[in-house]
């Protein structure tokens, strides 16, 4: 897969294959944008000048973005996450091109290793974490392209709390 510039100067790559539009209005399925993710994850060498390490925290830069879906890149320092959060009724995947990642779920937990792609529906909650003594690098692709995401927090039974919802202005 190759990422090229448009007239835009915006980084663009061809599109994945449509279904019928899920519940959310997803143009995608999440089978379809993990294939997606894995394309782009598989070819580092047209991305991997773009990543930047940032001790403050997660570093990330949409790489794609139309009326359908949108690409971004996301680099992991040891010790980083992203807190629960859901995608504001968008479908996802996400594939570790370097590294390792875990996804926490509310009662469960796995390890995404480079190579390896996730993929979820718009009503997924998690919280990914670099746990590993190493960078991580990452591809997340969503469908429709985000417009909110909401933030969670876990009570004192492990029950998610709603803490807040930002828009896609706060990115």
């Amino acid at each position: 897969m190759t990422v090229t510039a448009t007239e835009s100067g915006a980084p663009e790559s061809g599109a994945p294959a449509r279904t019928a539009p899920s519940e959310a209005g997803s143009p995608f399925a999440p089978a379809l944008l993990a294939e997606r993710a894995r394309a782009l994850a598989d070819h580092p060498e047209e991305w991997v000048h773009r990543v930047r390490l940032d001790p403050q925290g997660r570093w990330y830069e949409r790489v794609h973005q139309d009326a359908d879906h949108e690409i971004w890149l996301i680099s992991w320092l040891p010790g980083q996450s992203t807190g629960f959060h859901d995608h504001g009724g968008s479908a996802g995947a996400f594939a570790v091109a370097l590294g390792t990642l875990e996804e926490h779920r509310v009662h469960d937990r796995r390890e995404v290793g480079a190579g390896q792609v996730r993929s979820f529906g718009p009503d997924h909650v998690h919280d990914v974490r670099n746990t590993s003594d190493a960078p991580a690098v990452s591809v997340h692709v969503y469908s429709p392209p985000l417009s909110t995401m909401r933030r969670y927090d876990l009570d004192a039974g492990g029950e998610l709390v709603r803490l807040a919802a930002e828009s896609a202005d706060d990115w």
